[in-house]
């Protein structure tokens, strides 16, 4: 692998790494750069915004199919059935996704699937306007969307190295996913009241629109001409190398390794276990769950601010592992409370350490791999995605058989924070992981 170091001016120092996009515009410094540096750049701002409006049409569209099911059906178990389909949507899609965002045109495949979703939405939109709703409308819809809303995903995140430095790379995905928990906490809110002011098909019509003005976005981005030069005809043959690669970098391998440490002990404490403490615990019902999710979703915009601001910080990969640590802890924490004032609390300092671990952990990952094979890589990581359901079958099972979440909670919170000491005392390269050192350089 070649490293070529990135441009400077003629007076910048040798620590003064400037950078250009597309447009030729200049980024500080990483010492100087600002706490809105990213929206300094015209083509962010543009895809950020953009990335705000899917999240909350997915949000919207997530609390909107759930309802729908369910009054369709009565029936919880179907809700996981229609679950499932979005789930073998996506990882059907998921080695391939990787292989079109490297070869394709990054722009054009973008506007390609925010089109798509915006006729999908809008067709099921209009069905049950004009017909009376069909439950295997919802799966159909579900598996499509799906596997669209997954390269999408993979493909935001890929492109903010084609419009932003380097030096601003770390930021600029810190409010990509501050945007995603800000879209957790509001997006189920909104979802809800548009089905009760203008009823599930309103609100598809009303996806559809946001899906309309993505793509308006998304014709604002003027993209550089990416490199396939080292994109093989083989699709196969490029998944293997993105194989190879995660296997033969540990810094990747260690960080994509700690990625799955959220959809395996963390998130089953929001997805799974939440509705049981709302009822069981603190002995409320929807509302005290809409407030365990929503102060949760608080946390995290205030960790993705905290992230976002963290510029001069050089050791994130410490920032990393102190972020998970006091995660684990806050979950135990929250295990042991019994008043609902405390627990939102405690949830709010969960929602705060789980986005500062999960945006650094995706900021030290993105750093890793190298240009030629970001796309192949970032799907392949975003494979963990598949272990949200296993997550959630342990926390299920484990809350049955030890009578109650508390149990559970504190067993996925004690590993998540051991985990967190083993890394820090015995992975030395996560541990001294250096932020300008990865910034300073391109690895083609």
């Amino acid at each position: 692998m070649n490293k070529e170091p990135s441009p400077k001016s003629e007076t910048s120092s040798k620590d003064d790494l400037i950078l250009t996009d597309a447009h030729g515009e200049y980024a500080s410094t990483l010492s100087n750069a600002g706490f809105f540096a990213p929206l300094s750049f015209r083509n962010f701002r543009f895809l950020l915004g953009g990335t705000f409006l899917t999240n909350a049409a997915q949000f919207i569209q997530n609390v909107t199919i759930n309802w729908l099911t369910y009054y369709l059906t009565g029936s919880g178990a179907m809700l996981g059935y229609v679950n499932l389909a979005r789930a073998a949507g996506s990882l059907g899609i998921i080695p391939a996704a990787g292989v079109l965002i490297d070869r394709l045109d990054r722009r054009k495949l973008m506007l390609m699937i925010n089109c798509w979703l915006f006729i999908i939405t809008l067709v099921l939109g209009l069905l049950l306007v004009f017909g009376r709703p069909q439950l295997y409308y919802l799966f159909i819809f579900t598996f499509l969307a799906g596997m669209a809303q997954t390269v999408d995903t993979n493909l935001r995140q890929v492109m903010v190295f084609n419009l932003v430095p380097r030096t601003v790379t770390p930021t600029a995905l810190a409010f990509i996913q501050t945007g995603w928990g800000l879209m957790r906490s509001i997006g189920p809110a909104i979802g809800g009241f548009l089905i009760l002011w203008f009823g599930p098909e309103g609100n598809f019509l009303f996806q559809a629109g946001a899906y309309g003005l993505v793509m308006f976005s998304i014709m604002q981005i003027q993209l550089r001409m990416q490199n396939t030069e080292n994109v093989d005809s083989s699709p196969f043959k490029n998944i293997r190398e993105g194989l190879r690669y995660i296997a033969g970098e540990s810094l990747t391998k260690v960080f994509m390794m700690m990625g799955f440490i959220l959809p395996l002990f963390i998130v089953p404490l929001f997805n799974v276990l939440s509705p049981i403490y709302a009822l069981d615990v603190f002995h409320g019902g929807p509302d005290t769950l809409g407030l365990l999710l929503a102060f949760t979703g608080i946390g995290g915009v205030l960790g993705g601010i905290f992230t976002i601001s963290l510029k001069r910080m050089e050791k994130r990969g410490v920032v990393q592992l102190i972020a998970l640590f006091l995660l684990g802890m806050s979950m135990v924490g929250f295990a042991f409370t019994t008043k609902l004032l405390y627990g939102l609390l405690l949830l709010v300092v969960i929602g705060f350490f789980e986005m500062v671990f999960l945006t650094t952990n995706q900021a030290l990952l993105q750093l890793s791999i190298p240009d030629s094979l970001r796309g192949r890589v970032t799907s392949l990581v975003n494979l963990n995605a598949a272990l949200m359901p296993v997550g959630g079958l342990m926390a299920g099972f484990g809350s049955d058989l030890l009578g109650g979440p508390q149990k559970v909670t504190i067993i996925l919170g004690g590993i998540s924070a051991a985990i967190a000491l083993i890394v820090f005392l015995f992975v030395p390269v996560v541990r001294n992981y250096n932020l300008r050192q990865a910034i300073s350089s391109y690895t083609e």
